[in-house]
């Protein structure tokens, strides 16, 4: 893990471009502006816990659609890792593909134990500023509740 500090409720967001499941390039300043950001970083596609999470972000999409936030899910897998997952839990969201973890290091994720990718959402107002954080490894399917409350909160 390099001395990054880690990113905190008031801080900017840092900026950032990384490939969807489509391979299209996107900017997070080119979406911020437009609509509140849920990004949340998760450790793998198509395991159970990422999975669950995964769901739970899909079944609550039209609440957040309608709260005016955007769900943008960042993990290490390939582009066609990524297609896959999308297309095998039907995600109406963007994931996108930080193979070599800069985006992850550039927001201080850390790792659970040592080893897993650890798991943690940010809500980031149309201002760029992070307004909210949860972290959970074990708590998969909060973080799409807790994010939620958030968004409507603001």
């Amino acid at each position: 893990m390099s001395d990054t500090k880690p990113v905190r409720v008031g801080d900017s967001a840092p900026d950032f471009t990384l490939p969807d499941q489509t391979g299209t390039p996107v900017r997070l300043g080119d979406v911020i502006g437009r609509t509140t950001v849920v990004l949340y970083f998760y450790p793998k596609d198509q395991t159970p816990g990422c999975t669950v999470e995964a769901r739970a972000f899909r079944d609550s999409y039209d609440e957040f659609a309608a709260a005016g936030a955007e769900v943008i899910g960042v993990s290490a897998d390939s582009v066609a890792a990524h297609r896959r997952f999308v297309r095998s839990q039907g995600l109406p969201f963007r994931l996108l593909s930080d193979k070599d973890g800069a985006v992850r290091r550039l927001y201080g994720v850390r790792q659970t134990l040592g080893i897993l990718p650890g798991r943690v959402t940010y809500v980031i107002d149309t201002a760029g500023i992070v307004r909210h954080i949860y972290s959970s490894q074990l708590r998969a399917r909060n973080h799409s509740r807790e994010s939620l409350d958030a968004v409507r909160q603001l």
